[in-house]
């Protein structure tokens, strides 16, 4: 198994393979498709495919082309420091050994099906270092809120369904809190942090100081991970690969955790 995630590793990394071990390890995807119910914030207009050419041509073969538009932010992306940051990295400035590596998730289901303001705290992150007798240093830290089994729904996933400006203020989700956010990226100095709502943020923010703490060290954050109910607490690997968009703040984000065997 170790094998395999480091001929991954060297694949992403365009390092030259000959052979790769040959097995089957478990991978989950915790990527939402990208489609006409993909959720995006309210004041962003969402995912369209437009079909170009779909049939046969009149040479006998089949052909099918499309074009799309997405705005950075939304479905399962990533956010690169730049996003609230001047001097923060853009997208292809993230170096990939920060988007690949040992994972974790940290399970805050149970408050956060009571609150839906929740913030995860650094005495949540210690008590999981607690339980499971493992540190969250130079790790990428997945935060299961287990808003991700709310998806597409934009009322139970975001708080409301309504779209626009005024929208934004009817918006209703957990996030981490500024303070937890700071005490990542200074006392266990993680790779990447990644969550199963629409912002690292909770729904009432205005201010975004978790991205703002995070982005700060260059620590970037994962928005909308599908579903982590199949994810152990620890023993996995995470492989977080964005579109590589020169000069973007953000971007789709193919993410998959390859587990332990």
């Amino acid at each position: 198994m170790r094998a395999i995630t480091i001929a991954f590793a060297l694949l992403c990394c365009g390092a030259p393979l000959a052979v790769v071990e040959a097995a089957s390890p478990t991978v989950i995807d915790l990527t939402h498709t990208f489609d006409t119910n993909t959720i995006y914030w309210p004041t962003e207009p969402g995912f369209d495919l437009k079909k170009l050419d779909d049939g046969y041509t009149e040479r006998g073969y089949y052909y099918a082309a499309n074009r799309y538009d997405a705005p950075e932010h939304g479905g399962t992306h990533i956010d690169a420091p730049h996003h609230f940051s001047k001097p923060g990295q853009t997208v292809e400035q993230i170096p990939l050994d920060r988007l690949v590596g040992e994972a974790v998730c940290v399970d805050v289901t149970t408050p956060c099906s009571v609150d839906p303001d929740y913030l995860v705290t650094i005495d949540d992150l210690k008590q999981w270092e607690k339980t499971n007798n493992a540190s969250l240093a130079e790790k990428i830290v997945l935060l299961n809120t287990g808003y991700a089994e709310h998806w597409p729904d934009r009322q139970k996933y975001l708080g409301t369904a309504e779209m626009g400006p005024a929208a934004v203020a009817k918006l209703h989700f957990p996030g981490l809190d500024p303070a937890a956010a700071s005490w990542l990226c200074s006392a266990r100095r993680i790779k990447a942090v990644g969550i199963d709502t629409a912002s690292i943020d909770n729904g009432p923010s205005r201010m975004f100081q978790s991205h703002v703490n995070l982005f700060e060290h260059q620590v970037p954050a994962l928005e909308n991970v599908a579903s982590m109910k199949d994810l152990p607490a620890t023993g996995f690997r995470v492989f977080a690969l964005p579109m590589k968009i020169a000069g973007g703040s953000g971007a789709p984000c193919r993410v998959v955790a390859v587990l332990e065997e």
